[in-house]
């Protein structure tokens, strides 16, 4: 049954971010999408909540590290700059521009990516429980 809700999920969620719901980084960056994301084509949950354990579980990335950014686009996960950059060429507008910096090499890319992930609680802090979305919100949050 959770295999078949799983498929379920990633079937009808072809836009999905997980992002660890503790980090104040990580919940400003899904603020900026979610202020950006006009056709509201983008989903989201934690990588602590059940289904993005699940999705993570799927992908083989429960094992990864758990202070990436994960964006599964159309079944694909991507991680770590990848998935930044693939996220912000999907909210179009001027912020595809960015995607140019595809052309750096991601062993580059991903130096710079874990600076900032294994420095982001000691810089912009740390919540004690994950961020709860409001009513409007809501329908855009897996759990």
């Amino acid at each position: 049954m959770a295999i078949q809700n799983l498929t379920f999920v990633i079937m009808t969620n072809d836009h999905l971010v997980i992002f660890d719901g503790v980090c104040n980084l990580c919940n400003g960056t899904i603020n900026f999408i979610i202020r950006r994301d006009r056709k509201k084509k983008f989903s989201f949950t934690t990588s602590q909540s059940g289904a993005g354990h699940d999705i993570l579980k799927q992908h083989g990335l429960l094992s990864a590290d758990q202070s990436t950014v994960v964006y599964v686009k159309n079944g694909v996960p991507y991680i770590k700059s990848k998935a930044v950059l693939n996220i912000l060429k999907d909210l179009g507008y001027c912020w595809n521009f960015f995607y140019i910096l595809i052309v750096v090499p991601p062993f580059i890319r991903d130096f710079m990516y874990g600076i900032i992930a294994r420095n982001r609680y000691r810089v912009f802090g740390k919540r004690e429980s994950c961020m709860v979305p409001d009513s409007e919100l809501m329908d855009r949050f897996l759990k």
